[in-house]
């Protein structure tokens, strides 16, 4: 090698995947933005757009509970070099720093990151499920997941925005505080 020449470097093709966020407890979108930024701090992910906001009531395995605390939601797209399972292991680190307990099936939490999508992958590995299952019935990933890309398709179910208009859970737009942090805090 020339004196004086930086080495090349390799560059890593990703692959895309969809990541959906929920929170109910505490300062919710500031616990999603926090995953976020955890998220893009991580050599091997690139955050490549990220939706609105949207609140949700909160889905019981028994159905809507209007007595439990509301959720934000947001979807993220991302590019990533790792593989599915790296991936989830990392979004269980972010969950377990920003205090996800894991007591109650479908429990109340301060941040739940789920893999909806892996480049298309569909796989019923017992580790994690690709795509994520429910994912073509719930309003709350489709709608945000719309938001970055208007054109997606979910693997085995077909166009997000078919399901979406498909799905009944209740989603409303969440104009009081944004992912960048504009607009003040949380309600």
């Amino acid at each position: 090698m020339t004196p004086g020449m930086a080495r090349p470097q390799r560059m890593r093709v990703g692959s895309p995947a969809v990541l959906a966020f929920g929170s109910n407890l505490g300062d919710r979108a500031a616990t999603i933005r926090t995953a976020l930024d955890a998220l893009r701090a991580e050599p091997g992910l690139r955050v490549e757009a990220v939706s609105r906001l949207y609140e949700t009531p909160a889905l019981k395995l028994d159905g809507i509970d209007e007595e439990a605390p509301a959720y934000l939601n947001a979807v993220a797209r991302i590019d990533t070099v790792l593989d599915p399972l790296a991936l989830l292991a990392l979004v269980n680190r972010v969950e377990d720093a920003l205090g996800r307990l894991r007591t109650e099936r479908w429990g109340d939490r301060t941040i739940d990151i789920d893999i909806v999508d892996y480049d298309g992958i569909v796989s019923d590995d017992e580790r994690v499920t690709l795509p994520h299952p429910r994912a073509h019935e719930r309003a709350f990933v489709l709608v945000p997941w719309l938001d970055v890309a208007p054109e997606a398709v979910l693997a085995g179910y077909g166009r997000v925005a078919d399901l979406a208009a498909q799905a009944t859970d209740p989603v409303t737009p969440y104009t009081a505080e944004s992912l960048d942090g504009t607009n003040g805090g949380d309600r």
